[in-house]
């Protein structure tokens, strides 16, 4: 295709095709895949995995585990999968069609021991100023944010985990929605400077955890002394350090 690039993440670790103008995986996606978990041997799925940013990232830190993801958009899909068989990842990673809005049981998959997501940012179409077509996929919840947290809390088995980013202003409406069928809930601030409000959160919680929420020291993603990224997040984007959770 030639409206697409070819970009390197995880220090040039991985190879990623993604489109030109529609969405490009960026560093929500690396933030994701540097805060799965999976130990050898675990499944995780993926939902709304694009062209495969967060899933080929998180499996090229986590070799011992496999992963699965489901995204909707056939371009998306068929990148993915070309993406997955240009970093000969194929035993271990795979995509599927499937829409986050219908049940999980649908997919005709197993429960994962792990599921990530980074769900589009926006849930009501009037708060936002009209994305370009090609990206309103990736921006707009068609189904809101009820229905991600619900196909998450479905895919995972009891005592599996559930992994996501997303704008740090919902992570009231995120707790509520996981509160039902989670626990243990573990959240971390991004913050975009140390004197600045977070702008991102991960959060983490167990299908049917008891601990009480635990609130992490932030990940401060730049400084002010003219580097890119502060010591820590440059690690992380490399490939060098994970986000670790308690």
């Amino acid at each position: 295709m030639d409206d697409t690039t070819e970009d390197r993440v995880l220090d040039g670790r991985v190879r990623l095709r993604q489109p030109v103008r529609g969405y490009r995986a960026g560093l929500d996606a690396a933030l994701l895949a540097a805060a799965c978990d999976a130990q050898p041997g675990q499944r995780v799925i993926e939902a709304g995995c694009g062209t495969g940013g967060a899933l080929l990232a998180a499996a090229a830190r986590r070799t011992g585990a496999k992963f699965v993801g489901v995204e909707r958009d056939p371009s998306a899909l068929v990148l993915a999968r070309e993406n997955i068989a240009a970093n000969k990842m194929e035993d271990r990673v795979q995509v599927v069609a499937g829409d986050v809005g219908l049940r999980f049981a649908g997919l005709g998959l197993p429960v994962f021991d792990g599921a990530l997501a980074n769900p589009p940012f926006f849930d009501d179409p009037t708060a936002l100023r009209g994305p370009a077509a090609e990206r309103r996929g990736a921006w707009m919840a068609d189904d809101g944010l009820e229905a991600w947290i619900g196909f998450l809390s479905k895919a995972v088995r009891e005592g599996g985990t559930i992994t996501l980013i997303h704008r740090a202003d919902r992570l009231a409406d995120i707790l509520a929605l996981l509160a039902p069928k989670t626990g243990s809930a573990q959240v971390r601030p991004i913050l975009p400077f140390i004197d600045q409000p977070a702008k991102r959160v991960l959060v983490r919680a167990i299908k049917t955890g008891k601990a009480p929420l635990k609130l992490l020291p932030p990940l401060i993603l730049h400084d002010r002394e003219g580097g890119k990224h502060t010591a820590e997040a440059e690690a992380i984007l490399r490939g060098e350090a994970a986000l670790e959770w308690c």
